[in-house]
Order: structure tokens, then C-alpha cells, then sequence
């Protein structure tokens, strides 16, 4: 970390903040911290200060349009990020997301996303690091170096306790003093301490009693304990208190201008209600925000170039993929000697590729992380074209769960249409949604707005009956040819107002369709209001199911390919209605009869890979039948090469950052659903590999840490001296690889700790690479917190004395050397 740049605040900034602040009324005050739009904060042209943008991450910039006609790139999802277990790697993924924020015009970028994997059930957990709050803490510290050493912002996120989506805008988590201490609240302090982040967000869910967005005394642990001096704003729509988020130092509530402050602020001044010293500590904070990002006339930016090209984004994204592949398993097929993988390229005369991922890649979660690239390999792109003809494609099951938007051979354009039925120029769509969020095309007023027309051809690729919907909250007219197939509204309750937004989709129309036809298509829509709370957007969409096809059939030609092929690689992902921001799983199975296919074509052929194409755990009751199976996540636009290198060789460098549960019910943390308003963390500090070794009788699929390597590696050799532990590893095997070398902690047997204290605690590790036969020594810093614990009792650290085991290993459940130390 010592040569990570941290940009500092010049001396000249008080003064410049304290210039521009006496300019303001309370008026211009109050609205600068209510926002301007979905994405900007106001300007205040008299106090030197522009406007300021932010957008989402944190697997792309996606800017103020939520369009394909302003795409972006889309990197592996953060579980992959931190799969490679490597800072500089993230650091470099940090340079690229400033790249892709100076490009779009953004300030502030909205990630990192640092909850926790608390259980595999959580919805959004592709969106966070890892179950660790070590780990979390420095993939993230890299994370937020990599992007603010280019100039541009970020925000730690979502401050605290958003371990679950599950009535994420009620529920109050129940969470004691030692675990928020220990696990939720350890890598904001991580990252404040390394790298002096910009920004938080504030959660939408409540902690202890208090919503997130108005807590004082997390808020004063943040920036009053761990010295975290940068803004606060809420996630969107999170912010519910004027009074109390002020004065809890909620300083932007997003998005604009309907919020709690602007008008509600003045107000609550004016009559008494608050200070006006908290609204100027707030503006403080923003004009801080502002001079460091280069938002304020007067003085320079925190970082005076803000340049972060990337000579080749698009091979640093297949080498973020690439080296996240965890390959979890990886045996010699029945009647061989060898592990399967990795193939040999010249041997393979036929590989089976089988699944509906393999075709249409599954390369990110679904929800505010969502951006359009401008190009997607598939795992079926990425093989071919390291193949060719050698590759044959079977879908294997049909993965159909409802109507969908539009896709596949509709060439689509939106355009909003003015009160005097005036068409403003249309934009091209990825599919059937529309999603324009906090604005309208052509900067329309929102009086100045009739309706939205979508409109296109759809050339009809298979024949037989095509199912056409809608969604969206408002008055539908769909027509397809020159018929009026639906006209009426739409409607439908939901506490979450994004789901309100979104979807569901209902089918209106059946229709028999020849292939080869080109059918006009045209959908009206006026919504019945604008939502409340959010600047004008619009968002519906053209929904369509293509005629399904018989399953048995599928699996049925699948076991053929792959009984003739020399290797068949299945691919099997969740879906979008599986893993996703707004609501967790219900349970870990694989949607639709993928299971059944992966048992089928491993009978036919043992020699039989499994891709793993899911942003987290999946129970997999498959894998003692099959030869290997490789982890890919959601891998981002080109991890269809990235699979296709690791198959054919490239070592696969991940490691798991979160414990896999053979079965659901083996997990030992899985309440997500709140009971009255409440989810109690009952378990404490017992999460992920913790709890794990906490239960006797009970054994993970794969333990935290683990994946396999494509050489042998053996330790030689650990020392502790001092605060370091420096162990030696070599490669015994034949091919250049690479190694996570980790090293954990254990207190002495029986030591006696308030609430007890885990087996192991994840305390340091290392990225190496080496050639066969090659030595490589790494020296593994241990930090004083990680032979601590927080009393409840004193309501402070407390060293937890006597003799620890300091073990190096592969994984927390294959630790090779030993030393000992006293505390």
C-alpha cells in the first residue's frame, strides 16, 4: 500500500470552502443539499461552484443516461474483483472505472459496495466483496485508491448493515456492539484509515432502532472515531428526516430536487427546529467534495490531471476475469490418469458447449449496477473463436421464467412525444426497456410531456406463437402489425418503489408468427405520474417470449452432443429473476432443470466441465458426477476469452472470498426475512467460515479461500517476527502459476472472551506468481486489530491475551505451516 497515491486537500481549500459558503443564502444552502436531479447536484454560479455529477458502479460508469446510445464498459462483478485476491489488480480496476467516470463526465462515483455476505442468501451479494471484513476491507482500500489517485470520488457504501434486500427500506437490523464493530463497521474504518475515501452513503434500512440516513452515533463513529472527513449522501430515496438526517450529518439527499431538504430545510431553520450551523457544516463538506474533484473556480483539483487512460481496457477486462476463475474442482475423467483441465488444444477434435449462458452470456447482476457495453463475448464467442468449428452448441434447457423486454430480433428506438403531439428524436434501446431515470430525452419538461413511443421491427427468427406484454405503471397501447393487440392500464402494489418502477411484465397477446416475417411494432405509453420523490422519469417496456421450446428435446440433443464429443462443458448461471438488487433468494438451487441437464450429459460423457456463470453460491448436487467445475461469476463483457484461455491453460487465479454451502440447510446463517419489522443478527460474529467452524458435523462444498491451481505447490516454511510473518512457497509443478498465499489466526485453546471468539480470523495474504521449480518468499504484515476483539463491556478494543497460532496455508481449512506468538 505505501506507494498507493492518496490525494491531500491543498492548503488553500478552508479558506476557498469558508469564501464560497458566506456567498450562499439559506435558501441556496438547503437546495445545494436536496439536489438538483436523479444524478447532479445543483451549481451556484455566484460561489464559483459547477454543478457536480454522480453515477453508479461498481462494475461500470454507467453516467447520467441509462441508454444504450451511451454505453459502458462492464467489468467482472465485484465477488470476482475480489476472487483474484489481489489489491493491484483492483487498484488497476480503479484506474479503468476513473477512466470510464472522466469520459462520462462524473465526479463521484457510487461504489464501493462493502456489506457482507452475513448469508448466502442475500440477492445482491455479486455486488459486495466477500464475507470477510479483512478482505472486504483491503480489495476495497485498493478499490477507492485506484479510482480517487485519478481525481474522481467515491463513496463507501452502504453504510451499515445492507446485508440483505429483503424489505431493505423498513427493515431495522438488530445488530450488537461486537459484531457491527468486528464485521459491518471494520472495513469502513479499513478503508478510512488507507486511503482517505471522498464519499459514504447512507443505507436505506435502519440500525438498532435508527434509520441509517438520520443516525447520529454511527455517523460520529465514522468520522468522529475513525476520522472519515469526507461527504454523506443517501442512497436513493433513503433520506426521510430533515431535522434529524442534518443533524446526524446527512449532507446530500439524493436524488433531487423532491428530498428533505431544499424548501423542508428552510423550514425547519426558520421555525426553530434546527441550527443552521448543521446545513453550513453540510455545505462544508459539499464544497470540500467540490475543490477536490474540480468543482470549485479558485482553486486547483486534489488531483491536477485528471487523466486515467487505459491503452487497452479490453484485454485488462478478460485479465480481471481471467484471474478471477476460481476452479473449485478438478479430478481425472473415469478411465483417465490426469485432471481434466486444462485442455489441450491440439487434442480436443470435439467440445460439447451446452447451455442457454454459453449462447447469451449472463455477465452481471441485475439492478442499479446494470450498464450496456458496446460489445459481450460469450463463452460460445470466446471457444469458437479459439476452436473454431471443433465447438458445438447445444442450449440444453430452456431457462424461461416470465415474460421478458424485447430482445432478440427487435431493432428498437424510444422517443418521448410533447403535449402537441410533437415526436423529438428517437434513441436506440438494447431491448424492450425504457428506463429514463431522473430525465426526459431532449431535456423535456415534465408539463411539456404526452407520452413515450417505442416503436421498431421485430423479424420473427422461429415460427410458432409469440407472447407479447407490457410493464410499467401507467396507460398501455401496444401494436403489433396493424393490429391493436392491448389498450388499457396497468397497475399493481409494492412497498419498494423500484420494483415499482421496474416491473413485473404481464402478457397481453399471443400471436402465430412465420419465421422469417418483419412485423411493425409500436407501444404507446403515458405513465400516471411521474414517481413521487424522484425527478421526471419514465421507465416501461415491450415484453416478449419467443415460442418454447420442448425441454426434453433439449436435454435430449445435449446428451447427444455431448456423448460424441471428446469434452463437454456445460454452462449453468442464474438469471436475472434470481440474483438482483431488490429482493434476496429464496433458496441456492440452480433455476429451471439445469441440474437435471448437468446430471444427464455427465452420464453420458465423464469427461464432463461445469461453469459456474452465478454472482454467488449455488448448491450444486452435481459435482461428485462431474470432472471439474470453474467458477466465473458474472465476468463481465469479455468473459467468454477469459474462459476460454482458462480452459485451454491460463492459470485460474481466484480464490473464494465467501464459504459455499453443499445444501442450503447446512448454512448456518440463512434468516433474511425481517419477523415484525426486525431482522435480529442473532449469530453475532459467527458468519461465513466462522460459523462454520463453530458446527460440528457439518462440512461447506468448498471452504473460504479455496481454489485449485493448474501447478503444485508446496510450504516450506513460516517465521513470525514481530508484527510479520514471512512465509516461503515453492512451485512443484510443471507450469508457471499462481498462489494466494494466506495466512490466519487462532487464540489459544479455551481462552475465555465475552460472547467467544472464532477458531480462525483471516489476518493477511499474498498474491505470488512463479515458474515451475521457483521460490518466491512473501512477508505478510499482521495487524494489531487482528489480535483483538471488541468488549462490549469497556466499549473498546481489548487485546485477547496469551499464546495465538499464526498459519499459513491455501485455505482456511489447508493451513500447511504453524509458528506461535504471545500477546
Amino acid at each position: 500500500m505505501s506507494d498507493w497515491t492518496i490525494p491531500a486537500d491543498r492548503p488553500e481549500y478552508a479558506a476557498a470552502v469558508e469564501a464560497a459558503l458566506a456567498t450562499m443564502d439559506l435558501e441556496t444552502k438547503a437546495d445545494l443539499l436536496a439536489g438538483l436531479d436523479m444524478w447532479r447536484t445543483i451549481a451556484v454560479p455566484e460561489a464559483g461552484l459547477r454543478s457536480m455529477t454522480v453515477s453508479d458502479g461498481p462494475i461500470g460508469v454507467r453516467g447520467r443516461r441509462w441508454t444504450v446510445a451511451d454505453p459502458s464498459l462492464a467489468l467482472p462483478s465485484p465477488t470476482a474483483q475480489a476472487a483474484s485476491w489481489d489489491p493491484e489488480l483492483v487498484r488497476r480496476i480503479g484506474n479503468l472505472l476513473a477512466a470510464e467516470s472522466i469520459r462520462k463526465d462524473v465526479d463521484v462515483l457510487l461504489a464501493p459496495t462493502i456489506n457482507l455476505h452475513r448469508s448466502p442468501l442475500g440477492g445482491r451479494h455479486f455486488e459486495a466483496f466477500s464475507e470477510d471484513p479483512y478482505l472486504t476491507g483491503r480489495i476495497a482500500q485498493a478499490y477507492v485508491a485506484g479510482v480517487q489517485e485519478c481525481g474522481v470520488a467515491t463513496t463507501m457504501k452502504h453504510y451499515v448493515g445492507n446485508d440483505a434486500e429483503t424489505d431493505r427500506f423498513t427493515v431495522d437490523n438488530i445488530i450488537g456492539e461486537r459484531a457491527l464493530r468486528e464485521l459491518y463497521l471494520r472495513p469502513f474504518e479499513m478503508i478510512t484509515a488507507a486511503v482517505r475515501p471522498w464519499g459514504v452513503m447512507t443505507a436505506y434500512n435502519s440500525v438498532n432502532g435508527h434509520t441509517m440516513t438520520a443516525h447520529k452515533e454511527l455517523m460520529a463513529v465514522l468520522r468522529d472515531e475513525f476520522g472519515f472527513d469526507g461527504f454523506n449522501v443517501s442512497d436513493w430515496g433513503a433520506a426521510r428526516h430533515t431535522v434529524e438526517g442534518i443533524e446526524a450529518g446527512l449532507d446530500l439527499a439524493m436524488p433531487g430536487p423532491f428530498t428533505v431538504y431544499g424548501a423542508d430545510l428552510v423550514a425547519a431553520v426558520r421555525e426553530g427546529r434546527t441550527s443552521e450551523t448543521y446545513v453550513d457544516d453540510a455545505v462544508r463538506r459539499m464544497l470540500t467534495l467540490a475543490a477536490r474533484v474540480g468543482a470549485l473556480e479558485g482553486v486547483e483539483a486534489a488531483v491536477s490531471e485528471r487523466n486515467a487512460a487505459v491503452t487497452d481496457p479490453e484485454s485488462l477486462l478478460r485479465e480481471i476475469a481471467q484471474r478471477s476463475f476460481v476452479l473449485a474442482q478438478n479430478d481425472a475423467p473415469e478411465g483417465g490418469e490426469a485432471a481434466i483441465l486444462p485442455l489441450k488444444a491440439d487434442a480436443v477434435r470435439r467440445l460439447a458447449l451446452i447451455g442457454p449462458a454459453a449462447a447469451k452470456a449472463r455477465i452481471l447482476g441485475g439492478g442499479s449496477a446494470t450498464v450496456f457495453p458496446t460489445t459481450v463475448v460469450s463463452p460460445l464467442d470466446g471457444l469458437t473463436a479459439a476452436l473454431g468449428d471443433r465447438v458445438e452448441y447445444a442450449q440444453g434447457v430452456d431457462l424461461f421464467e416470465q415474460i421478458e423486454a424485447a430482445g432478440k430480433g427487435f431493432d428498437l428506438k424510444a422517443r418521448p412525444v410533447r403535449a402537441d403531439g410533437t415526436e423529438l428524436d428517437p434513441e436506440p434501446l438494447a431491448n424492450g426497456d425504457v428506463k429514463w431515470m431522473g430525465y426526459l430525452p431532449g431535456d423535456l419538461a415534465r408539463d411539456d410531456f404526452r407520452l413515450a413511443l417505442l416503436d421498431g421491427v421485430f423479424t420473427v427468427a422461429e415460427t410458432g406463437d409469440h407472447v407479447f406484454g407490457t410493464r410499467g405503471l401507467g396507460h398501455h397501447k401496444l401494436v403489433i402489425g396493424d393490429e391493436v393487440v392491448f389498450e388499457g392500464d396497468q397497475d399493481y402494489a409494492t412497498d419498494d418503489p423500484f420494483e415499482a418502477f421496474f416491473g413485473p411484465g404481464i402478457e397481453r397477446a399471443t400471436l402465430h408468427l412465420e419465421a422469417g416475417q418483419e412485423i411493425p411494432v409500436r407501444h404507446e405509453f403515458t405513465p400516471f405520474s411521474f414517481p413521487p420523490g424522484f425527478p421526471p422519469s419514465v421507465l416501461f417496456g415491450l415484453m416478449h417470449t419467443p415460442p418454447r421450446p420442448d425441454e426434453d428435446r433439449l436435454i435430449a440433443e445435449a446428451v447427444e452432443a455431448a456423448r460424441d464429443a471428446d469434452v463437454a462443458v456445460v454452462v449453468v448461471s442464474t438469471t436475472a429473476l434470481t440474483e438482483s438488487e431488490g429482493f434476496d433468494r429464496p433458496d441456492l438451487r440452480l433455476p429451471g432443470r439445469q441440474d437435471e441437464l448437468v446430471a444427464a450429459v455427465a452420464a453420458a460423457n465423464p469427461s464432463t466441465v461445469v461453469v459456474v456463470n452465478t454472482g454467488s453460491p449455488v448448491e450444486m448436487p452435481w459435482s461428485d458426477d462431474v470432472a471439474a467445475i470453474l467458477l466465473t461469476w458474472f465476468p463481465g463483457q469479455g468473459g467468454g476469452n477469459a474462459l476460454a484461455d482458462v480452459l485451454l491453460g491460463a492459470e485460474p487465479g481466484g480464490r473464494l472470498t465467501t464459504t459455499w454451502p453443499r445444501r442450503l440447510e447446512d448454512a448456518p446463517v440463512v434468516k433474511v426475512v425481517p419477523e415484525k419489522g426486525e431482522l435480529h443478527y442473532d449469530e453475532g460474529i459467527f458468519i461465513g467460515y466462522r460459523a462454520w467452524e463453530q458446527r460440528d458435523g457439518y462440512e461447506p462444498a468448498y471452504w473460504f479461500g479455496h481454489g485449485l491451481s493448474y501447478t503444485e505447490w508446496t510450504y516450506e516454511d513460516l517465521t513470525v517476527a514481530g508484527d510479520e510473518a514471512r512465509v516461503r512457497v515453492r512451485n512443484t509443478g510443471a507450469v508457471t502459476g499462481r498462489e494466494v498465499v494466506q495466512v490466519y489466526l487462532s487464540p489459544e485453546s479455551g481462552v475465555d472472551i465475552e460472547g467467544g471468539i472464532e477458531t480462525h480470523r483471516l489476518a493477511g495474504f499474498a498474491a505470488i506468481e512463479a515458474a515451475p521449480g521457483e521460490t518466491v518468499e512473501v512477508t505478510i504484515p499482521l495487524e494489531e486489530r487482528s489480535f483483538q476483539f471488541w468488549s462490549e463491556a469497556h466499549r473498546a478494543w481489548r487485546t485477547v491475551p496469551g499464546a495465538w497460532t499464526v498459519a499459513a496455508g491455501r485455505n482456511v481449512a489447508d493451513l500447511r505451516l504453524q509458528a506461535q506468538v504471545k500477546q
